[in-house]
């Protein structure tokens, strides 16, 4: 009887153990074998920008760093802030312009590497338009996020232009459309994506990048996590898988073109063109630049993105990118 009684409560003991090990393993916190999971959020489909992220799963640059990365693409609309705030995801993906947005709202998040090193918006216009400044009096198609007014503006001023005299039109999501069929002139956008389709489908167009006309060579595109996650040494370990992600596509970029056409459902022709150009900003690796990151806080509030300057000592973690 005193046996039968010690299994059934050895069974109960690894019962809870299991339960306990199921409910870490929902978030970043489950481990095995000394390896703890580190959730990412993407801000978007996947394409060439997240290549690192995903190299550096399937390279096994994660488990040398003591993680596991589970990629999380996006539902029907980009969720990795939600995600992130919910405390549902370790890690996200996105646009440093809404990383300030957050943070005046009151979200203690906290940006820790540059997935990219320089902005990827830009107006990209009809090939009629030869200059930024020709837009005055033209149809150009903006989203309503805050960002593509600023990127507007900045280019036509930084052209010698009147923004007041730009007709605006807003089109949602919808740019490469509503250029292709002629219903805009112009819209602001990234010119890795949205820019090399428009070329891979023959459209003749311009671009007129955002840090030709003025903005300093800011991250458009940066990791962040929420303060309360920086001490854990998986987001480190889950950064530094990463930055050896990032030295790999830039080494080997053709496997990873081939990963991101089928995590995305994209052409690869499309793929490897977007891995062409967004390449060179991907260096160096994973990096935060003060300066780069002054510049960029002035011009988001020059511009009406943010209505101050942000903290970057609250807002950035430069220990992680810049060990």
């Amino acid at each position: 009887m005193r046996g039968h009684l010690g299994s059934r409560a050895v069974r109960r003991l690894l019962l809870v153990i299991l339960a306990g090990a199921v409910w870490l393993g929902g978030c970043g916190g489950g481990s095995g074998g000394g390896v703890t999971t580190v959730t990412v959020a993407l801000d978007f489909t996947p394409n060439a920008a997240h290549a690192p992220i995903y190299a550096a799963a399937r390279k096994g640059f994660d488990r040398d760093h003591g993680v596991r990365i589970r990629i999380r693409p996006p539902g029907s609309a980009p969720d990795s802030l939600k995600l992130l705030t919910a405390g549902k995801v370790d890690i996200g993906v996105l646009d440093i312009h809404d990383l300030g947005l957050a943070r005046e709202r009151g979200a203690d998040l906290v940006g820790i590497a540059g997935l990219v090193q320089r902005p990827l918006a830009a107006i990209i216009a009809r090939d009629y338009i030869r200059r930024p400044r020709d837009l005055e009096g033209r149809r150009v198609g903006v989203s309503g996020l805050p960002s593509d007014i600023a990127v507007l503006r900045a280019v036509v001023e930084g052209d010698g232009g009147d923004f007041s005299k730009v007709r605006r039109v807003t089109i949602g999501f919808a740019a490469v459309p509503s250029l292709i069929e002629r219903k805009v002139d112009a819209v602001p956008a990234f010119w890795n994506a949205e820019g090399v389709v428009l070329r891979k489908r023959g459209v003749p167009i311009r671009e007129f990048r955002v840090d030709d006309y003025g903005a300093p060579p800011y991250p458009e595109v940066v990791l962040l996590t929420r303060r309360a996650n920086l001490e854990r040494p998986a987001i480190k370990g889950a950064v530094e898988a990463i930055r050896e992600g990032t030295r790999d596509v830039l080494a080997h970029p053709e496997p990873a073109v081939r990963e991101i056409a089928r995590a995305g459902g994209a052409d690869e022709g499309l793929v490897r063109a977007q891995m062409d150009a967004v390449r060179p900003v991907l260096r160096p690796p994973l990096r935060l630049d003060r300066r780069a990151l002054t510049g960029w806080a002035a011009w988001d509030a020059r511009f009406g993105v943010l209505k101050r300057r942000p903290d970057l000592d609250r807002a950035f973690d430069f220990s992680l990118a810049n060990p």
